[in-house]
């Protein structure tokens, strides 16, 4: 067994309270008890103990279970051992998928009923199979969803999620030959949205960049949906995003070319209909969506107006095409250190490091710090002055050195940041406690409006009740995404006695050590003290992790 040095976890499961049966007590004794006939009882006793009480076995989303496996991820143990194997998970996808993981981390898994243990050969094989099953899973739902997608693509309707820049989502009802109502949704113009949309795709074709529409955009103070400025990234998923094309028979043509799954005949292309593209992107949980190759999309003429006429998107798509097989480069190597750690106090955006083609006297490459909004605005938005590359990061370097010389300080620091995280991560846990019961409330409100409108079909009170059901449908849905925020930001507010130790460790070696270390040991250490690094175009002051106040400032 790999990570023989770490303790065991034991893991333990009951959708309820009963005090019968399979007990979380029962389970963890029953583990203890196999841990110490298989492995000895010193690992029992010191096994690690990850209880879910009241959570069901349906999906991975419990509290215990994502603790367990973030100190699986940091390689704090060498095992996992449950009672039964339904105490992880019933959804055998979600079953091979850590498995999978587990095997990655080189991390055992046992499970005592089945007799179910990694570290065997039969173990293994056990695993191989669950992950033969996990493979057909996956592929006969992602069949299902496709056929699914082919039914959907006929209607040519919005599916929901967020509306593109430009459009809204509007509700449509129609009756059915039965007498019963249908609901649809299609996407509605926003006036104000699509000039801003118009000239986006104006200002691309003028200048044939996306930094040069970036500039434009931020110079101008053009916004996002969301109240931000402008990013390339952004830019482009305006610019590639079919459903602002016209469905117009240059549109056709293109996407024929293109070889996608077209689900509507040329004379469709109307000129006026926008086009609806399925089956786009993949969706990856934690991750920026991936958009699929244009053979794998599913099209159709869409219920909404077109906004930029074919022969535009077209010529757009090609430009793009063009300059990414022309900007290609092979990435250069970068000496600077502190990439993505040091900010512009001016407007709190990066700086990017710019390499010059000159030395120094060290036989240095030089480089400067350059502000990333000063870049793209061309000044306008920020003018900081840039920032001697090389002396800040000797700066940096030397600061670091002289903490490591009497890191009393730095523990005291350390301590107070870590009291200050742990009162911040409290602060969130109240506001996701308040949000989930005004979550439950308006899951009843709800509930009660959905069984009023049973007996109110056909009155007039049947209007107004679904107009107050839609209103609490936006409701829970900002609710979810409040929730959502404040569990991540929770998140990143804990620091766990394994980061301490690892940044006491660091800091203890640091100074013997860091001329030694090539740029990318040099650039990890540094990640690992330091919280942040601010220039304001004359000082630098250094942020030390779990620090509020900066533990130096350097003019110079």
């Amino acid at each position: 067994m790999e990570n023989r040095n770490q303790p065991f976890a034991i893991y333990s499961r009951k959708s309820k309270f009963t005090g019968k049966g399979e007990s979380i007590g029962n389970q963890i004794e029953l583990c203890r008890q196999y841990i110490t006939a298989h492995y000895g009882e010193s690992f029992a006793d010191n096994a690690l103990v990850f209880e879910d009480e009241g959570f069901s076995g349906g999906n991975l989303e419990r509290p215990q279970f994502q603790n367990m496996m973030k100190e699986a991820k940091k390689k704090n143990i060498s095992a996992i051992v449950c009672y039964r194997l339904d105490r992880i998970s019933r959804n055998i996808g979600d079953f091979a998928n850590l498995i999978g993981e587990l095997n990655h981390l080189e991390i055992s898994f046992i499970s005592i009923k089945e007799q179910f243990d990694t570290s065997s050969p039969m173990g293994r094989a056990m695993m191989y199979i669950a992950s033969v099953f996990s493979q057909l899973e996956r592929e006969t739902i992602a069949e299902r969803i496709r056929d699914n997608m082919h039914e959907l693509s006929k209607s040519g309707r919005w599916l929901g999620g967020n509306t593109p820049t430009g459009y809204q989502s509007e509700r449509v009802t129609s009756v059915t030959i039965d007498g019963k109502q249908k609901r649809a949704y299609k996407l509605k113009r926003i006036p104000q949205e699509t000039k801003m949309v118009k000239r986006i795709y104006e200002k691309f074709l003028e200048t044939g960049s996306l930094t040069g529409t970036e500039t434009y955009l931020i110079q101008n103070g053009y916004k996002t949906k969301q109240g931000r400025l402008f990013s390339r990234f952004a830019i482009k998923g305006i610019l590639t995003n079919p459903v602002y094309m016209i469905a117009d028979q240059e549109a056709y043509d293109y996407l024929m070319e293109k070889k996608v799954e077209l689900f509507a005949p040329r004379s469709d292309f109307d000129g006026v209909h926008g086009v609806m593209a399925y089956n786009r992107t993949m969706q990856k949980q934690g991750r920026a969506h991936e958009v699929r190759d244009m053979e794998e999309w599913i099209v159709a003429v869409g219920k909404h107006e077109g906004l930029i006429p074919g022969t535009v998107w077209v010529r757009v798509q090609r430009i793009l095409e063009r300059n990414k097989s022309k900007n290609y480069r092979k990435p250069r190597s970068n000496v600077a250190l502190l990439s993505g750690i040091l900010i512009c106090q001016n407007c709190h955006n990066y700086m990017r490091p710019k390499l010059s083609g000159r030395y120094n006297d060290r036989g240095e490459q030089i480089y400067s710090y350059l502000c990333s909004m000063k870049e793209k605005s061309r000044m306008k938005c920020c003018a900081v002055k840039n920032a001697n590359g090389n002396e800040l990061d000797r700066l940096v370097i030397e600061e670091l050195k002289k903490i490591a010389e009497d890191k009393s300080e730095f523990i005291r620091q350390l301590e107070e940041g870590k009291k200050l995280l742990q009162e911040e991560r409290q602060d969130y846990e109240l506001d996701i406690s308040r949000l989930s019961e005004e979550l439950g409330q308006t899951e009843k409100e709800i509930d009660g409006l959905v069984s009023s409108l049973k007996t109110a079909g056909g009155t007039a009170a049947q209007d107004y009740i679904v107009r107050q059901i839609d209103e609490l449908h936006k409701r829970k849905e900002q609710i979810l995404i409040q929730v959502q925020a404040c569990k991540d930001t929770a998140l990143g507010k804990e620091l766990t006695v394994l980061d301490f130790e690892l940044l006491k460790e660091t800091l203890s070696t640091f100074e013997k050590t860091v001329d030694c270390m090539d740029v990318e040991q040099k650039r990890s250490a540094i990640r690992i003290l330091v919280q942040q690094v601010v220039w304001d175009g004359d000082t630098v002051h250094l942020y030390l992790f779990g620090s509020k106040e900066p533990s130096c400032d350097y003019s110079k």
